[in-house]
């Protein structure tokens, strides 16, 4: 699978609230740090999303990606009814077809 084909899936899956093909995307070892926390495994990132996230109506406006094969790097917007709620940028490492992990900034 394409690089920047599996991140869109990564983006819609959150979007459209399907877990499973969110938990298809990440690797069993998956990380993600962002500025309010960390997540470690793909359990735990699938579990806050699913039921603890403090705003699931959003989605992720992407602005620009750019791939460099077992890396992707995404500008974009949350949005929530048409309104930015903040500004992003993600980096994803990739190995094996699958996200290993994600560093998310926002401001």
């Amino acid at each position: 699978m394409e690089p920047t084909t599996l991140v869109r899936q990564y983006y819609d899956a959150l979007d459209d609230h399907e877990y499973e093909a969110l938990e298809e995307v990440l690797s069993t070892g998956f990380v993600q740090h962002r500025p309010d926390r960390t997540f470690e495994g793909r359990e735990t990132f699938v579990r806050f999303m699913r039921d603890e996230r403090p705003n699931p109506n959003t989605e992720h406006e992407l602005d620009a990606i750019v791939d460099d094969g077992d890396q992707v790097a995404v500008r974009g917007r949350l949005i929530e009814s048409g309104t930015t709620l903040f500004a992003f940028a993600d980096f994803f490492d990739l190995s094996d077809g699958r996200i290993v992990r994600l560093e998310t900034y926002s401001r």
